[in-house]
């Protein structure tokens, strides 16, 4: 009786080994979800080897019992994970870009860098701006070096010529790292931080875009007004019938505060209160567990908003519809002439560089020459080229 004890004793020792090195590997991983399954099938397991050792499984029935409640268990473990899988399938508008189609200098047909049809009017050699941005701008501001800047590599994510997200490109523009930037206006909180470090941010507008909400292709919703929608995001409007479509609660989706997405739903509702954002706990390194903002997940009863390059050229997606907004669609016509309601201009921004060729790089973005390469990327020209 000895034998059968010591060996369960070493068993469950060994087991617990290996549990810890499984459940760190997970946790270092960021799958935390699968750890209430690991550790179920691993109890699992050695219930069974050691009711085997001491010869409980004597009939057909403690089997079957055994049998049925080790499903149960592992069953119940299941369902996290496999709700982890069912939302992670849902597709988004926020998936990783390809920024490499974008780089400067980059020879072979993936690239989709646009150029000019001639040498630029403007050409630098040394004291080249260093310029950050949003990752929509990006394809335009590499274009932009593309005309300019001397030919070498400019890795995008540590050189003169780097691309980010909105609120990491303005960290990088408030403490020096960079001299410009290219994204939508700043947020309050950016402007007040800016006026914390006694920063002066100066704006140029270089081109306009569509700021665009988007549902499910199979959403019979096609059109709602810019009242409604802010009545949506304000909380007053819940369901999709309200609206006339089905009777479904809406998923009202938000970006990160700071992001231009989220300054321009917040400059679209003014005065009006922004509903609580949907938040999602999100793993991290060492198995801890964060709560930030949701990302957007095309249920069929979603809706959410981005700008309309990021939405159509950089993140093509047919599984979902961009909404008309007071009957007009977002197209580059409607943004040229104003129809469309929420039409923005985007802005290359700087904070007091010492940069001796910044100026004449921004006169040259808004000269026709440049404004050339911002029709051609894809946004509107606020000049004519």
């Amino acid at each position: 009786m000895i034998a059968p004890i010591a060996f369960a004793v070493l068993l469950l020792m060994a087991l617990l080994f290996f549990a810890g090195i499984g459940l760190l590997y997970l946790s270092l991983m960021g799958l935390i979800y699968y750890i209430p399954l690991a550790l179920s099938a691993m109890i699992v397991v050695y219930v069974w080897i050691v009711m085997m050792i001491f010869h409980v499984f004597n009939t057909p029935q403690r089997k079957r019992l055994f049998g049925i409640m080790a499903g149960a268990v592992l069953l119940g473990a299941a369902v996290w994970p496999m709700m982890h899988i069912y939302k992670e399938s849902i597709s988004t508008v926020d998936a990783e870009v390809e920024v490499r189609y974008y780089e400067p200098f980059t020879i072979g047909q993936e690239s989709k860098l646009v150029v000019l049809d001639e040498a630029a009017t403007l050409e630098l050699r040394d004291d080249l701006p260093r310029i950050d941005g949003a990752t929509a701008l990006y394809p335009l501001y590499a274009a932009f070096v593309q005309a300019v800047y001397p030919r070498k590599e400019y890795n995008p994510y540590d050189s003169e010529v780097m691309v980010n997200t909105t609120p990491i490109a303005y960290e990088n523009l408030f403490s020096g790292e960079v001299d410009i930037i290219f994204a939508a206006g700043p947020s309050d909180a950016q402007m007040k931080v800016a006026e914390q470090l006694g920063l002066e941010l100066n704006l140029t507008p270089v081109g306009r875009e569509a700021f665009v909400f988007f549902v499910n292709q199979k959403n019979p919703i096609d059109h709602l007004e810019l009242k409604q929608i802010q009545d949506i995001y304000a909380g007053k409007i819940t369901n999709w019938e309200e609206v006339g479509g089905k009777n479904e609660p809406i998923r009202a989706f938000q970006r990160p505060a700071d992001s231009g997405s989220q300054t321009g739903l917040e400059r679209l509702m003014g005065d009006i209160p922004i509903m609580d954002a949907p938040k999602e706990n999100v793993p991290e390194g060492m198995g801890g567990i964060i709560s930030e903002v949701s990302k957007y997940r095309n249920y069929k009863n979603a809706i959410g908003y981005t700008f309309r390059y990021y939405s159509m050229e950089m993140v093509s997606n047919d599984e979902i519809k961009l909404l008309s907004i007071n009957g007009v669609e977002p197209t580059k016509d409607t943004i040229r002439t104003d129809e469309y309601p929420i039409a923005t201009e985007f802005y290359v921004i700087t904070a007091g560089t010492d940069n001796p060729n910044v100026e004449k790089f921004i006169e040259w973005m808004v000269s026709p020459q440049g404004q050339e390469l911002v029709e051609k990327v894809g946004y509107v020209p606020v000049k004519k080229p």
